[in-house]
């Protein structure tokens, strides 16, 4: 049965009213700041509100009442479409994320030491092409930071205290030799796994030196093997989901190589993909900005990240999040028949603002 379109608010119906004013209001003062201002700013207002009961609910009567619960990896999201890694590294905003109408978060990337990232500026839009380049670097409070917020807030594996599951996406830290990555993850992941409903191993960021590296057959065997048996350590009878995140630079050899790792020492899932070195596809009007180091995110990643994940479902039964350029219902849709068990959004979050997220729950099968 079709629900009802909604009640009409001065000739817009209420479920796309708040879209409206992001678009016409919020976005273009947003867009007038640094963008990385931009986003602290942001996180501060959705930290402030997070805390308002009443507002929580508001944001859930108004976004989340279309949502699809769906079971991956042992895992029962309520909504298809999630908050990926990068927007919310410390977690500040944790409370407000369902209200939004996303059906899981993915915090971090965090590393096992705090570290400030990147000098600034390292953020920068490409408006035209409704894509970001990002340099940030992993800037974040620390993994025993991360837990502690969590702590606060209630957050247990499992426990739904934020309304949504919650994932954690966890970095090598940058000053840490290579030769010492796994005890650099270990310590993060024994850290956090009790908070997390699943982890994500982040080993495809284009801006720490080197941890490109590490989806390479030995390096990642090494890394996942640890990090498996530590799952294993921590709650023998359910070990906490690991999923493994790739780049979408890799070749269709290289993306064989992982996939034939990530199977072997029994990952419960790939996210695909994170942003790439490329710049095909930015808008004429940007290329003054193509130059800037860092990873790019947004429209020109969605063919791409389309495919990537075309390729792993087509060779795996590991189920899949899938993200990168998802800017649309329509994307959305794309990227689930391609063979993701779900979709994570932040460029388009930052372009479209919540009503992106109300229409991929109301739209997609």
């Amino acid at each position: 049965m079709t629900e009802p379109a909604g009640k009409v608010v001065l000739g817009v119906t209420s479920t796309r009213f708040p879209d409206l004013v992001y678009r016409r209001a919020v976005r273009p003062v947003l867009f007038q700041l640094d963008a990385e201002r931009a986003h602290e700013l942001t996180l501060r207002a959705l930290s402030l509100t997070g805390r308002v009961p009443p507002a929580r609910a508001a944001g859930r009567a108004v976004f989340a009442r279309r949502r699809r619960p769906v079971t991956v990896a042992g895992v029962t999201f309520p909504g298809v479409v999630g908050l990926a890694a990068g927007l919310d590294k410390n977690g500040v905003a944790a409370r407000m994320w369902s209200s939004l109408g996303f059906g899981f978060a993915e915090l971090g990337t965090v590393t096992a030491q705090a570290q400030p990232g990147n000098d600034r500026p390292r953020l920068f839009r490409l408006p035209q092409s409704r894509a970001l380049i990002n340099r940030m670097g992993f800037n974040n409070h620390g993994a025993a930071a991360l837990a502690g917020t969590l702590a606060a807030a209630g957050v247990r594996r499992g426990n739904l205290a934020l309304g949504i599951p919650v994932g954690i996406s966890i970095g090598k830290t940058k000053i840490t030799p290579l030769e010492h990555a796994v005890e650099d993850y270990l310590t993060s992941f024994r850290l956090l796994a009790d908070r997390a409903d699943y982890i994500a191993v982040n080993v495809s960021s284009p801006n720490t030196p080197g941890l490109r590296s590490l989806q390479d057959r030995t390096a990642l065997t090494d890394l996942l093997t640890a990090l498996t048996a530590e799952a294993g350590t921590i709650s023998p009878a359910q070990p906490v989901p690991i999923f493994v995140k790739i780049a979408p630079d890799l070749s269709e050899a290289a993306l064989e190589e992982v996939l034939e790792v990530c199977t072997t020492v029994g990952v419960q899932g790939l996210i695909a993909t994170n942003t790439t070195l490329s710049r095909e596809g930015i808008s004429p009007d940007d290329l003054r900005l193509a130059p800037q180091v860092g990873g790019l995110s947004g429209a020109p990643l969605t063919r791409r990240a389309r495919q990537v994940v075309g390729h792993l479902a087509a060779r795996t039964k590991l189920p899949i999040i899938g993200v990168g350029g998802i800017e649309s219902s329509a994307d959305a849709q794309a990227m689930l028949d391609a063979g993701a068990s779900l979709v994570q959004v932040y460029t388009g979050f930052i372009y479209h603002g919540p009503g992106l997220i109300d229409r991929i729950n109301q739209e997609v099968s």
